[in-house]
């Protein structure tokens, strides 16, 4: 790497953590004063709606520690063991996080049931239901500022506690609800209403725990980030296109990886060393992406080559699966053109189409030997 990134790296992920830690701080102490104070009034009113809800703030407590032991963790540095870092450790307490989501509505769906079943019927009291509505209003002030702080510093951790947060202010509302329709009209609907809000909650941690995973397997790269690289990378000069982007994802902004450039055929190591190092001081500067290697295709578009390569391209177009061609280079020395097409996943035999293309351009041009390459479609 070409770049100083150690001074600029560390102080952005101080600055993050500390927002993290002080944040979750915040949502420890809201949730063990509501836990509490829940916890007393089910107890007193025999509602098994509330001393859930008390329990569901512990959890949220659990969640605010789990997110902070995280979050230390995964600010060490990299070592060499892992020369990459440990920012993936936020990803793993995001899934703990979703885990503690799923097992709540899972808990409370249970609880719901067994009301239902027993015919079970809570005692409201005006206090009750006055801390009740305070709770609402606490849970959705600190459900919506945790979850702001995490996505204003890309913190999965924080914005899925923040959901959490949200969905403990649901299931208090709905105790609300359901204190109503039966001070009103003598219909206890406590447990039918609980078990509704218990399925919402674990399709809540079912979305966090599949977001977490999806990140930690490798999902694809941000369009409009991937596509703003491309033209950063594009604009340089020397450079006349870019292509394969590849970005690898070891935690919250904490992005490296590789591209492929066009240039000049005549181009020496010296002109691409310039172009590379200019690639990578240009991505870092703007996206904080570390661009470690940049691959090279040669090219030659003028004269017959540049021919050929137009009409080749218009064959590999022709297929409505081909979403991109790249990479055309045509040596005259041994007789031979190749290029590259990047084929859509939805096509059912991705390799065939790439063959198929081959295959017409070398009717074409029958005096060279075509190579088409399949390349991976991994980012816009």
């Amino acid at each position: 790497m070409a770049i100083d990134t150690t001074g600029s790296q560390e102080g952005q992920q101080l600055s993050r953590d500390a927002q993290i830690v002080r944040t979750s701080i915040v949502g420890i102490a809201a949730n063990m004063l509501l836990a509490a104070f829940k916890a007393a009034v089910g107890l007193l009113s025999n509602s098994i709606a509330i001393v859930l809800d008390a329990v569901n703030n512990l959890s949220d407590a659990l969640s605010s520690v789990i997110t902070i032991v995280g979050t230390k963790l995964a600010g060490r540095t990299p070592d060499r063991k892992h020369p990459y870092g440990y920012g993936r450790i936020e990803y793993i307490t995001t899934i703990i996080i979703g885990a503690i989501v799923l097992a709540a509505g899972f808990t409370s769906l249970k609880e719901s049931v067994s009301s239902i079943i027993n015919h079970e019927v809570a005692s409201y009291e005006t206090v009750t239901l006055v801390i009740v509505a305070v709770a609402v209003v606490a849970k959705v002030v600190l459900g919506r500022y945790v979850k702001a702080v995490g996505e204003r510093v890309g913190s999965d951790s924080l914005v899925a506690s923040g959901t959490d947060a949200t969905m403990d202010s649901i299931i208090s509302a709905s105790t609300l609800v359901a204190a109503f329709i039966y001070i009103i009209w003598g219909v206890s609907l406590e447990g039918w209403l609980g078990a509704v809000i218990s399925v919402v909650i674990m399709k809540a941690g079912f979305d966090i725990l599949k977001e977490a995973l999806d990140k930690i397997l490798g999902q694809r790269v941000d369009g409009d980030l991937s596509r703003a690289i491309k033209q950063t990378v594009a604009e340089t000069e020397g450079v006349y296109g870019a292509y394969d982007l590849v970005l690898n994802d070891y935690g919250p902004d904490r992005l490296t990886g590789s591209v492929h450039v066009e240039v000049d055929d005549d181009a020496t190591a010296r002109d691409i060393d310039i172009i590379t190092r200019r690639i990578q001081q240009a991505v870092f500067a703007k996206y904080g992406v570390i661009i470690n290697t940049v691959g090279v295709y040669a090219t030659n578009n003028t004269g017959l080559a540049g021919q050929i390569r137009e009409r080749a391209y218009e064959v590999a177009k022709a297929h409505p699966e081909v979403l991109e061609t790249h990479g055309f280079y045509l040596d005259e020395e041994l007789d031979r053109l190749s290029f590259d097409v990047v084929v859509s996943f939805d096509s059912k035999d991705r390799q065939a189409v790439a063959d198929e293309i081959r295959r017409e351009v070398q009717e074409l041009y029958p005096q060279y030997k075509t190579v088409v390459l399949l390349d991976e479609d991994v980012s816009e």
